[in-house]
């Protein structure tokens, strides 16, 4: 999340266009990595969670901290920053009287850290049809020692995006970043505790996840196609893709998921 006093008040597109380069040997370099709250999407966990050799439940344990947002009553998984009075991001090392030093998980490092300079926001609106639709746009972070914008690189939004490799991490969580569209109903209780951990479950805690479908009773109740299966059990991206549309279909946003048949009845018949 950024500081709003820090954010320039210009919507951008994919062809806007800006100045920007950052290097070791800049004078703010690592700067933009202290005193900052990063959220993290299920890809992130998922790349950082390889790249560390660790399981998502030990990562989530180690490196993260839990807000629930107000509005929506979901809990996101924030990066733990250090307690130190920087705040500074576990990943990044400076040696001790050196400029040199950076990002030690650099080529798996959040979508967050991919956009900077840049902010990804999204409007909900409805299209020409009346269907919803979730429109991106972009803005500028501009914090008073960042001297990226004085370097003469240039770039548009969509090249910035396609050499930070943000294309992939937005292609990966797509449906999951709907959800985060999703709010509270005006006179409606908040999330019980079971949904918000099932939300936590299936957005982060992917090992867990994959145990709790394929080790239950899951299959039994909904309609999948057999390929879509095995791709679940091979791929752990096939399965966090699988995990947003459970959550839209848990949450009533989406008819994502079918209930077999003979579910049905049975649970018609109970109620008879």
């Amino acid at each position: 999340m950024f500081n709003m006093k820090v954010v320039e008040p210009r919507q951008l597109g994919p062809e806007s266009k800006f100045n920007f380069k950052c290097y070791p040997g800049i004078s703010c370099f690592t700067r933009c990595c202290s005193n900052i709250d990063i959220m993290l999407t299920p890809y992130d966990v998922l790349r950082l969670k390889r790249r560390l050799g660790i399981s998502s439940h030990e990562f989530i344990e180690k490196y993260t901290i839990v807000q629930v947002d107000k509005n929506s009553s979901h809990p996101y998984a924030y990066l733990k920053m250090g307690a130190d009075a920087d705040r500074r991001c576990p990943f990044v090392v400076v040696p001790e009287g050196s400029e040199k030093g950076g990002c030690t998980i650099y080529t798996d490092r959040p979508v967050s850290c991919r956009y900077y300079p840049v902010g990804q926001g999204t409007l909900k609106k409805r299209d020409d049809a009346g269907k919803i639709v979730h429109e991106e746009f972009y803005f500028f972070v501009k914090e008073a020692h960042c001297a990226g914008f004085k370097e003469p690189d240039e770039w548009t939004i969509s090249s910035w995006k396609d050499d930070q490799e943000i294309t992939l991490y937005d292609g990966m969580t797509r449906e999951w970043k709907e959800l985060l569209m999703r709010r509270n109903l005006p006179n409606q209780p908040e999330l019980d505790n079971k949904k918000r951990g099932q939300f936590f479950m299936a957005s982060y805690d992917l090992d867990t996840f994959r145990e709790y479908i394929f080790k239950s009773r899951f299959f039994e109740v909904f309609e999948l196609p057999e390929k879509e299966i095995e791709e679940m059990k091979a791929a752990d991206e096939a399965l966090m893709k699988f995990a947003a549309r459970y959550l839209k279909f848990l949450f009533g946003m989406e008819e994502t998921l079918r209930v077999k048949r003979e579910v049905l009845e049975a649970r018609a018949k109970r109620k008879e």
